[in-house]
């Protein structure tokens, strides 16, 4: 029996010892707005195998990203879908590495089976249309640039008692696929699903959506931050983002 204990024991420290032996993958977490959670999701993979870097992506609305990482979350790189936040974030990330990485567009968002014809804001003060969904403006880039489309187009206070808020933008993209709501404004990039149909809002109607990205400085791996930043903004993610839906100033 004490044979057979040393045995089992011997196997066990082999074992432990050639786990130690293999070499660790490198990882960071990324925290990254959700209207980039399409388009993150395709690009994750194909920086994984370039780098051998494990990725994990945390997704939400950025004003809560941002609030977590300013107390402390575990984040290496933080993606806001507007510069505001990050520039907030002024002794939580590192200067140097901040970036813009996209500008975002905000679409007027039906469902493929409508139950009223809405193709312009206006048209959402139809008596038909009784729910229409936002991202919440409070922490919500793409919630905050609706709101800005409604007001300069003269319909923000008499549509509020309308309105749905979202917690982040794929929140409020569910609202308009399920038909909870007659219609949404949602990001570009989160919008060609097959059960929603969208039509572009005018640029002109809100301020821009730059985004930017940078690494935060309690990272433990800071230069895989800024590869991750770089790899999106190279030949391999410039693609993909601009298939979503993302240019950066000047490319439209």
């Amino acid at each position: 029996m004490r044979r057979i204990v040393f045995l089992a024991l011997g196997l066990v420290l082999a074992a432990g010892s050639g786990a130690r032996a293999q070499p660790v993958a490198p990882a960071i977490t990324v925290y990254a707005a959700s209207d980039l959670d399409m388009a993150f999701r395709e690009i994750k993979p194909i920086f994984e195998k370039a780098t051998g870097t494990r990725v994990t992506l945390v997704m939400g609305s950025t004003g809560n990203l941002a609030k977590q990482i300013e107390h402390g979350a575990p984040a290496d790189v933080f993606f806001a879908a507007n510069a505001s936040f990050v520039d907030d974030l002024q002794g939580a990330v590192i200067p140097q590495t901040r970036a813009l990485y996209a500008q975002g567009r905000i679409v007027l968002a039906t469902p493929t089976k409508p139950t009223v014809v809405v193709r312009e804001l206006a048209d959402l003060l139809k008596p038909e249309v009784r729910r229409v969904a936002i991202a919440n403006p409070a922490h919500a880039p793409y919630g905050r640039a609706a709101q800005e489309a409604l007001e300069s187009a003269g319909v923000w206070e008499r549509l509020k008692p309308k309105l749905v808020y979202g917690e982040n933008i794929r929140h409020t993209l569910q609202f308009v696929e399920t038909g909870a709501v007659e219609a949404g404004i949602v990001a570009l990039s989160v919008a060609g699903v097959p059960d929603v149909r969208y039509v572009p809002i005018d640029l002109k109607l809100h301020k821009p959506l730059n985004q930017v990205a940078a690494v935060v400085k309690r990272s433990a791996r800071p230069e895989l931050g800024v590869a991750f930043i770089q790899f999106l903004n190279g030949p391999e993610g410039r693609p993909i983002m601009k298939r979503y839906g993302f240019f950066l100033p000047g490319e439209f």
